[in-house]
Parts: C-alpha cells; structure tokens; sequence
C-alpha cells in the first residue's frame, strides 16, 4: 500500500497527516512550531515525521514526505523566500529535510497545497483548472491544471497577495452599483499599508484576517477580530465586511482576467464567514473584463471541501501524479 506523509508547516503549529492511498486518514499528529529556531524546526519537523510513521504503524523511510511552508521555495537559489516565518528566510529547508529524511522529501508553498488538495479530492474536483486562494493570517494562491501544480521556474505562480490592491482609493471601471460611491468614500480614508515584503498596499494588507481587522479600527470602529467583524453583528462591522468584500471581488476578479479559471477555492479562516462564496460570486463579474459591465462574464467560487486540512492533505499530494518539487 503507497502511503504518503504531509506537514503544514505553519508560524505556531505544525500539522501532520499520514494518508492511504485511497485518501483515507491512517494516523495525525500536531506539535508548536519553533518560533525564531530554524535548526529547531528541522529537528521538529523530523520528529513528527518519526512520529506519524510510529503512529501509522509504517516502516521508517518508507513513507514518501511533502511539506508545506508559508513562503517560496526559489529552485534557481535553493532556498526559501518571502517567509511570514522570517526565521526560514534564505535557508536551504528543502535540502536540509532531505539530508535529515533522505530523498523522499517535495516543498511547496502552504497556498499550493491548499490548490493541490481541493483539485484533487475537494470543491475542484473534476475542474480542468483550479485556482485556490489562502485569507487567512496571511493571503496566497495557488494554481492546479489538469491535476498538474504550477509553481514557474521562480516558485512564485499564484502569488496573488502580493500583487497590489487593484483601484485603491479609486473608482472602479464599473462602480455602478448603489453602495459603490459609499464605499469609494470610506476607501479613501484607509492609509497606504506597508508590507512584510517591502512593497506598499499588498493585497495581503487588506484582504488577510489583521488587515481586516486593521481596517475596521481604521474606520473608526472598535477593535475587534477578523471573525467578530465577518459575523456582522453591528453596523460598524456590517460596513466593514461590506468594503471587504469589495476589495475581495475587484481583486478576485485579476485572476478571472489573468487565468478565467473553472473553478475558484477559497480557504483560511476569513473564507468560513456566511455566504461570503456567494456574494463573491455576485459581486466579481463587475470587476472582470467586460464589454456590458460584467453581464457576460461568470465565476465558480467555492469553499475549500477539506477546511483547515486542505494544507496538509495537500502537502502529502505533492508525490502524486505529475506533480515534481
């Protein structure tokens, strides 16, 4: 029986999952993640792999191992990038679980794992191309073709947060619709935003849980958490998530414009709000390239089947079919 380990490196905890090859769950585990500690987290990140095996009831070495981590595997420079996870920043992670796990070992970004897990088994299966988006702490993507991850020869396909926030603090080309002057007019009130990676006003800034949150104080509303604000309990947070939602479908509606893919995932925390796939759905076609303000033009965007498991169920797809890290 072929059977395949994912890790979902994560900024807190680490999560594992030992799969069948029939997708079934065998054995899962999850430990604290070593802040500040590269060397810590590998040795972590062996024992729990050492541990899933024990737990599974498999043979060392016999299992083969995908990792998922917040943050770019650059293969022209062998070493990690763009880490939230600053501590794994220009180290060599990949060839350093290899030499402490052996050659059974692939990486890929958290946000690819999501894409790979869901094209797979969940909300895209059966989809021709499968874009998944990450709203979580932070804000990634990822791309599934015909079953096949894309990563490009820099690592960085389906980076979508860190693009910039298209329309900041303007009119959109078909801001028609009854709130938009409303929302224009709170817009215009947000600050530029800094980002972890050195560039202004990431999408990442806006559309991940603190950047909801950060706007919502910026309002001028009480400070509360990203979930608080999507339950819409007051009229403060009602008009938030109304923003947020705007800023979500003209930014969504890049990728429509960029890729047109079949279907559209979403996955991490702010994407477990009520209805948010639907108004998305709604909202988007306004935004994408139209000749009759979007009248044309329709989108599929669905939540992630497999929740927070959808990292690390992919992370251990990283061996199947084509898929080469």
């Amino acid at each position: 029986m072929r059977v395949r380990i994912g890790i979902d490196l994560g900024g807190t905890k680490t999560s594992g999952v030992v799969l069948a090859e029939d997708g079934s769950e065998l054995a899962r585990l999850r430990v604290a993640t070593p802040r500040d500690d590269y060397p810590a987290t590998l040795e972590a990140l062996a024992a729990l792999v050492d541990a899933l095996e024990v737990r599974a009831g498999v043979a060392p070495g016999r299992a083969t191992v995908g990792v998922g981590a917040p943050g770019t595997w650059q293969p022209r420079l062998q070493c990690m990038k763009n880490c939230n996870s600053t501590w794994l920043n220009d180290r060599p992670l990949l060839h350093d679980l290899r030499g402490r796990l052996g050659a059974r070992v692939r990486l890929a970004n958290d946000a690819d794992c999501l894409a790979l897990s869901e094209a797979a088994d969940g909300a895209g299966a059966g989809f021709d191309t499968v874009f998944a988006a990450i709203l979580g702490t932070g804000v990634g993507g990822g791309l599934v073709v015909h079953g096949r991850l894309l990563q490009g020869p820099n690592g960085l396909a389906g980076e979508w947060g860190h693009t910039p926030l298209p329309y900041f603090r303007q009119p959109t080309p078909w801001a028609d619709e009854p709130a938009a002057g409303r929302r224009f007019q709170l817009e215009s009130g947000l600050d530029d935003r800094q980002c972890y990676c050195g560039r202004i006003n990431c999408m990442e800034t806006f559309l991940s849980g603190p950047g909801l949150a950060r706007t919502h104080a910026a309002l001028g509303h009480d400070r509360l958490a990203a979930e608080q604000i999507a339950g819409r309990r007051s009229a403060g947070s009602r008009e938030t998530w109304d923003l947020y939602l705007h800023m979500l479908a003209r930014s969504l509606a890049q990728v429509v414009n960029v890729l047109d893919p079949s279907v559209i995932v979403v996955g991490g925390g702010v994407s477990q709000a009520p209805g948010l796939c639907g108004d998305l759905q709604a909202r988007l076609p306004a935004h994408a390239f139209s000749s009759v303000a979007g009248q044309d033009v329709q989108a599929d965007i669905r939540p992630a089947r497999w929740g927070d498991d959808s990292g690390v169920r992919g992370a251990a797809r990283l061996w199947d079919g084509t898929n080469q890290t």
